[in-house]
Parts: C-alpha cells; structure tokens; sequence
C-alpha cells in the first residue's frame, strides 16, 4: 500500500548529495578564501544550490518516487519535469562562474567540446534526442524492472537537461548565452518535441508501458487514464514551463532594450550633430 509518509532511506543517493553539496560549499567557501578565487557568494545564490540538490531528494526519495515507480505512470511525469525542468536551472543559476571555468580551460579539447554541446543547436539535439528514446516503450519498460538502468536514465535526462537549460541560464564568459530573440524561438522549439511525445502517449489507444499495467492500481485509476494524464503532464505543463520562461527572457530583452535607448539619449543629447558643426563653419 502506498503512504505520503513513506520517505525511502537510500544510502547511495544521500551520500552523493552529501558529497555533492559538500564539494560545492568547499569551493565556494574555504578553497575561495584560501586562493583569493573571487568575491564571496551571495547567499541567495548559494541558497537556490541548496535547493536544487534538496530536490534531487525530493524527486528520488520521497513518497513520489515510490507512487511513481510502482504506481503510477503519472507520478512518474511529475518526478521526470523536477528531474528535468526545476533542479538543472535551479544548480545552474547557483554555481558562480569562476567555479566552473576551470574545467573548461584545463585543455582545448575540453573547451572546443563544451563550447559544442552548449550551443542551442547541439543542446536541442542531445536533449530532444535523450527525451525521445529513453520513453520509447520497450526501453521505458525495461528502466522501470532494473534499477541500474534506472539511474542511468534520471542520470542522463539531468545531465542532458543541463546542456538544455544552460543557453538560457549560463553565466560563463568562454560559453556567451545568444541573443533574447534566439532564446525565445530556442525555448519555442524545446517546447515542441515533449508537446509532441506527450500528445502521441495521451493519444494512444493501448498501454505503452506494460509495468503499469502489472503493478496495483491506487485511487481507482485505471492504466489508460493514468497513461493519458501523463501524456497531458508532459505535454502541458512541459508547455507552460517554457512558456513562462520565454515571457521573463521577453521582458529582459525588453529592459535591454529599454536601458540601451536610454543610454544612448543620455550620450547624444545636447551634443552638436556634424551637420550643425559644418553649417556654423
């Protein structure tokens, strides 16, 4: 039976969160102070880190990661977009720059290859391409019956929305972010592939992932109802999420441009045009 009380004890993924967030404070703190690396972190910045790792454990050991792995098809939707949509922006927006730059400047190699995978057009492919495959029904169903392919796939989907996010919310100065208007029509084009895989699950007039349909069923769900808001999970509020995202991205390109025009009033008003310079000679 399933209880909103049962949280899941996993040593494994404690421990890598333990490790995880403690290198990102070693860094931030005590190695920055030693080596003068820079200024010290602002803590709302380090605190939205410690968000994004808090909901890791959310994500993996909660009541959602049990109603999502021997329940509901659904459930696991919900868990897939904090795995993919909340936690990579949020560790994003955390890490400052200068603790990063370092594992891009230790060789060229590293650099050329990051500079690739980083761009819209390589972060699209790599992320729409992981999304796709890994719900493919047979390869899905097989992630659900073996645990280390399990972790592979959350592995992958966090690794892969990483590059996804980051030509949005990157902060390096080697990796520069495009312009407003191509991270509108790149946050436009991201919307499509999960829009389009979550219609064809919703859609679907059969059971897509057999596991569902062998473990209890809860809160008289049937599979196929489950399947189909599953579908709409993925492809709606997959939707509204980057929805959201590209408006706040208009509204900075609207600033910009805003804060430019008012630059450049200040800088020209009053001064004498060339024209009038020649007219009074």
């Amino acid at each position: 039976m399933f209880s909103w009380t049962d949280w899941h004890f996993h040593p494994d993924i404690i421990a890598g969160l333990l490790l995880f967030q403690g290198v990102y404070l070693l860094g931030v703190g005590p190695l920055r102070n030693r080596y003068g690396w820079a200024d010290a972190v602002p803590i709302g910045k380090a605190a939205v880190f410690t968000i994004g790792t808090l909901t890791i454990y959310l994500a993996l050991s909660s009541p959602l990661h049990e109603l999502s792995d021997n329940f509901l098809f659904s459930a696991h939707m919900v868990q897939h977009l904090l795995l993919v949509m909340l936690i990579p922006p949020l560790l994003i927006w955390g890490t400052p720059g200068w603790l990063l730059a370092p594992l891009f400047r230790s060789h060229p190699f590293v650099k050329n290859v990051a500079r690739k995978i980083l761009s819209p057009l390589w972060a699209f492919i790599i992320f729409s391409s992981i999304l796709v495959v890994w719900h493919y029904p047979a390869l899905y169903d097989l992630a659900l019956r073996q645990h280390g392919l399990h972790v592979l796939e959350h592995l992958l989907f966090m690794a892969a929305a990483v590059l996804m996010w980051w030509p949005v919310v990157g902060s390096l100065s080697e990796f520069p972010k495009p312009s407003y208007p191509v991270q509108i029509v790149y946050l436009f084009l991201l919307s499509l592939p999960p829009g389009f895989l979550g219609a064809a699950i919703t859609f679907s007039g059969e059971t897509l992932y057999p596991w569902y349909g062998e473990v209890s069923r809860i809160w008289g769900i049937s599979v196929q109802t489950d399947q189909q808001i599953g579908g709409l999970i993925m492809k709606l509020l997959g939707a509204l999420i980057f929805l959201g995202v590209m408006i706040v991205v208009f509204f900075l390109w609207y600033k910009s441009e805003e804060r430019d025009t008012q630059d450049y009033i200040v800088d020209n008003v009053g001064k004498p045009s060339i024209r009038s310079i020649n007219e009074s000679k």
